[in-house]
């Protein structure tokens, strides 16, 4: 049985005169005990995906099911199965620490201690401040006490809407180590973020845009669909350069990658060709190594309209 399976869903918001359509018949299957990456930027349909796997919305069509429960027949087996993490910070600020995961566990018809072996490695983290007010904790330690809460009634899947987005890069760090931990203890993990580079650490990667899957793979199987040469360019003038470059015969895209712009060839000739023109005009250029960012640009240029 699959842990969790997509079939067709369509998600549309508005009226009749005005409608925005979230998700354009999503499809898409999640081994048990895998972890599974939703990668997209603000506006992919990540969070709309999220709420209606989680019983939280309805979808116009399509059917989906978690850990073989129907989304809309068996909402209520589902929640009692399934944690969720949602983007936003969503706990009780007035609450403290302590207080808020007693709260969840008390929902579930658990207990700290009952399940306190589940969230230690992330509880004890925060439990020298057990009793300090949520809403006056850090960012990093407020995605501890949410991830604590989705987990103290250990559920079987788990649910995580862009959980490090706005928080500093150790504690980012230290939450997929987290998570890597509670995948070897047999919990699916279904995580969505706009940030590239932690597409590696999942087992199967979904590149979403639009209301679309551009991609399903793993994360060197994506990056082995890049076909074109790669360059990365850069000088002291790197507007004009990227105007330069995409102005170029030979060139697929261009695009700013952190201190460089990684340019897309049409082949191995006009590679060649354009990084001896960079060099004889004083412009640093070398062979580059696809990763997923670059996957993600070239699905994006042939997608749809929407």
């Amino acid at each position: 049985m699959k842990a969790v399976t997509v079939n067709n869903i369509v998600k549309k918001y508005g009226t009749k005169k005005e409608t925005v359509q979230a998700l354009h018949g999503i499809s898409f299957e999640v081994e048990q005990g895998a972890l599974y990456g939703i990668i997209g930027p603000d506006g992919a349909g990540k969070t709309s995906l999220f709420r209606i796997l989680t019983t939280l919305l309805l979808a116009e069509e399509g059917s989906a099911t978690v850990d073989g429960f129907d989304v809309v027949k068996d909402y209520k087996a589902i929640r009692k199965r399934v944690g969720y993490m949602p983007g936003r910070f969503s706990l009780y600020p007035d609450l403290t620490v302590e207080e808020n995961l007693e709260f969840f566990a008390t929902i579930f018809n658990t207990s700290i201690s009952e399940n306190y072996d589940l969230v230690k490695d992330i509880y004890s983290q925060i439990e020298p401040f057990k009793k300090r007010m949520a809403g006056k904790l850090s960012g990093g330690m407020k995605q501890k006490l949410a991830l604590s809460c989705a987990l103290i009634h250990r559920p079987s899947v788990l649910f995580l809407d862009e959980p490090t987005t706005g928080v500093d890069a150790v504690s980012r760090k230290e939450f997929w180590e987290m998570l890597k931990k509670l995948k070897q203890q047999g919990i699916t993990i279904l995580v969505s973020t706009p940030y590239m580079d932690e597409a590696g650490m999942c087992d199967t990667v979904a590149l979403m845009q639009n209301g679309r899957l551009l991609s399903v793979d793993t994360p060197q199987g994506t990056i082995n669909e890049f076909k074109h040469p790669l360059l990365a360019a850069r000088n002291s003038n790197m507007l004009q350069l990227l105007n330069d470059l995409k102005a170029d015969t030979g060139v697929v895209d261009a695009y700013p990658f952190g201190e460089y712009h990684h340019v897309v060839m049409q082949n191995g000739t006009e590679k060649a060709r354009l990084e001896q023109h960079l060099r004889q005009n004083n412009a640093e250029a070398f062979d580059a190594v696809p990763n997923i960012e670059d996957c993600f640009m070239a699905l994006m240029k042939n997608e749809p309209a929407k």
